[in-house]
């Protein structure tokens, strides 16, 4: 199983937390957040875990070398001269990943309870093409699922909306989570290039192949901002 972290983002709406670092080692209860999920690939047995940088990226590397990479093996994927999107960070990605494996995908800024193993059990046993972390709740913007396929998005504030096929209009609304496993074959058949959403390329790839869903009930928290970096402090 190969691992990707997504770090490279500019940490915007963490500020002033990210004036002088990257969103990746801002601390929540003295730990860093890029080091919490690398703990969480390290217990789930990711065997190389590739992650992209950018925004202070002589920081991050800095901090693996003084850790030791955690004791795992850690690629990282520059994104100096251009941030590329969640999508286009996996593109550039692609050809770090240990060939013919999954790649589990983790924001570096989500908090949760996901019981990962049991993600990638259910992508293992149903030899998913690709498996979204999603949660049932009220949001601005959606995904939409019939019978645990994607079958579109809906940003429900201004109306857009993007459609797979004619499953969109009888779907389940949900919130995408942050996390997801993908197959050697999306990582080879991906469509888009140059700066793009993962969520585009699972919507462009969704047309012909079967996107599925893992629920996921528990909580989970988008450290994005200062004041949920205070929300977070009461969780170990």
């Amino acid at each position: 199983m190969n691992g990707m972290i997504f770090a490279a983002g500019l940490g915007t709406r963490l500020r002033p937390l990210t004036n002088d670092r990257p969103k990746a080692l801002v601390e929540l209860n003295g730990k860093t957040l890029l080091e919490r999920v690398i703990g969480r690939m390290k217990e789930v047995g990711v065997e190389r875990l590739v992650i992209n940088i950018h925004h202070f990226a002589d920081q991050v590397k800095t901090f693996l070398r003084e850790h030791d990479n955690f004791g795992m093996d850690i690629v990282l994927s520059e994104e100096r001269g251009e941030l590329l999107d969640t999508g286009g960070g996996v593109l550039k990605a692609r050809d770090l990943f240990i060939p013919g494996q999954p790649v589990l995908i983790h924001n570096v800024d989500i908090l949760t309870d996901l019981d990962l193993n049991a993600l990638i059990r259910q992508h293992e046993e149903r030899r998913a093409y690709a498996t979204l972390v999603v949660k049932p709740c009220l949001a601005d913007r959606v995904l939409k699922f019939n019978h645990g396929i994607l079958k579109g998005w809906e940003n429900k504030r201004t109306g857009e909306q993007k459609i797979v096929d004619e499953g969109f209009y009888k779907a389940t609304e949900y919130n995408y989570c942050g996390i997801q496993v993908l197959s050697p074959d999306y990582l080879e058949n991906i469509v888009l290039k140059g700066v793009f959403s993962i969520i585009d390329e699972h919507l462009t790839q969704a047309k012909d192949h079967p996107v599925e869903l893992f629920q996921h009930d528990g909580f989970v928290l988008d450290l994005g901002t200062p004041e949920a970096i205070r929300k977070a402090s009461q969780f170990k």
